[in-house]
């Protein structure tokens, strides 16, 4: 499976605004200023965030992207699913259907071995995204580089060039 970058981004994005003192609201020119990303192709990003409660947004002078919720209500799974969509990533086409001994008239999508064990491992990822919050990962951050939410909040700060 194959995940979008748009999907390291917007996770990284929230981290560092996780660190974003008293929930400042940050332009999406400086949030892409950080990693040196594309400032319009990262606000597509950050608006499916804002669209999935993640996070929100502020128009005007003093505008731009807050978390929405605590880091401890945000799973890796929201952020996936919000960039990404919420479609299975295998789709069985019942092409056991057109084969030897293929009836029209049984759902292959329950009955085929192949699309049970995809499911099956599509949810063992999914259940592993869903118990990972954003919270967990800040804190595994914070432990391996401490320096790094004083180094994020100074680049993000309002003012900040």
């Amino acid at each position: 499976m194959r995940m979008s970058e748009g999907v390291e981004w917007a996770l990284h994005t929230c981290l560092n605004l996780s660190w974003v003192e008293s929930g400042e609201a940050v332009p999406t020119a400086r949030l892409a200023e950080f990693y040196g990303l594309p400032a319009a192709y990262l606000n597509k990003q950050l608006q499916a965030l804002a669209r999935a409660g993640i996070l929100s947004s502020t128009t005007g002078p003093r505008g731009g992207f807050r978390l929405a919720r605590s880091p401890e209500k945000v799973t890796l799974l929201d952020v996936v699913t919000a960039i990404e969509g919420a479609e299975e990533a295998f789709r069985c086409d019942q092409i056991l259907r057109h084969g030897p001994g293929g009836r029209q008239d049984v759902d292959y999508r329950q009955a085929c071995v192949i699309s049970q064990g995809m499911r099956k491992a599509e949810l063992a990822w999914r259940t592993e995204l869903a118990a990972q919050s954003l919270a967990d990962i800040r804190a595994t951050v914070e432990r391996r580089q401490p320096s790094a939410p004083g180094q994020a909040r100074s680049r993000l700060a309002a003012g900040a060039a």
